[in-house]
């Protein structure tokens, strides 16, 4: 697995990409493991993961992360979205595909809140 800490602004950023390793979310919950409650401020999740969707993933780490906050991103239409539990009050969604200044401004709103 690819990991590296980089700076998005003024966010230190902890990036995880292996498509062989990282692919669902018991391995996002196995990279998490290996950080701090405090060194991790939003888990930003597909909604649709092989295995545990990002619902599931979500709702583990705020278990052990309990100031965690959650981005959801989904390329599925809004109405097809029920189903996984993510249209419920309070959660926040970014549409497939975006841009990275439109990516900034969301992770920005969603830690202010």
């Amino acid at each position: 697995m690819w990991k590296t800490s980089i700076s998005y602004g003024a966010w230190p950023l902890l990036l995880c990409v292996n498509r062989d390793t990282a692919s669902d979310g018991s391995d996002a919950l196995n990279v998490a493991k290996e950080h701090a409650p405090e060194d991790i401020d939003l888990l930003l999740t597909d909604v649709v993961m092989p295995r545990m969707d990002g619902r599931q993933l979500a709702g583990r780490l705020a278990a052990q992360y309990p100031a965690i906050k959650v981005l959801y991103c989904s390329g599925y239409a809004y109405d097809s979205l029920g189903q996984h539990g993510v249209l419920e009050t309070d959660v926040q969604i970014l549409h497939k595909p975006f841009t990275p200044p439109v990516l900034a401004r969301k992770v920005r709103e969603v830690l202010d809140r």
